[in-house]
C-alpha cells in the first residue's frame, strides 16, 4: 500500500516519474493529481501521487488517452478504491454480527439428551 504522507518536492516527483514539472503542474489544474501544500505553498507530493502520476503516463503514452480520458479513467479508479473500502466495511459488521449471533445462540444452547427408556427387571 502506498502512503499518503507528502514527502516529495515537486523538482523530486517529476524527476521519480520522468516528467516535468510543468507537466505536474498542468496535471494539478485539470483535477487529476493534488499534491499537499506547505505553508509557504510549496507542493508536497506522497507516494500515492507519484503512483498516480505513473498510471497517468502509462494512461498516455502506452493507451495513448487524451486528459480527458485519463480523468474519465481516474475517477473510475477512485470510485472503485471507495466502493472497495465499503464492502470492507460491510463485510467487517457482518462478520461482527455473526460471530455475535454464534455467541448467542451458544450460549442459549441447551444439550439434547434422548430420554432413557426404563430398565426392565427381570
Amino acid at each position: 500500500m502506498t502512503s499518503d504522507h507528502p514527502r516529495y518536492m515537486i523538482s523530486v516527483a517529476a524527476e521519480l516519474v520522468g516528467m516535468h514539472p510543468q507537466t505536474l503542474r498542468i496535471y494539478e489544474q485539470k483535477g487529476l493529481v493534488r499534491p499537499q501544500r506547505t505553508a509557504g505553498n510549496t507542493r508536497l507530493y506522497s507516494d500515492a501521487d507519484v503512483e498516480r502520476l505513473r498510471l497517468i503516463q502509462r494512461l498516455t503514452s502506452e493507451l495513448g488517452l487524451n486528459l480527458a480520458g485519463v480523468e474519465r479513467v481516474l475517477h473510475m479508479e477512485d470510485e472503485l478504491q471507495r466502493m472497495r473500502r465499503r464492502l470492507e466495511r460491510v463485510e467487517n459488521e457482518m462478520r461482527r454480527a455473526l460471530d455475535e449471533v454464534h455467541r448467542t445462540y451458544r450460549r442459549d444452547l441447551v444439550l439434547y439428551r434422548p430420554a432413557q427408556p426404563p430398565a426392565q427387571r427381570h
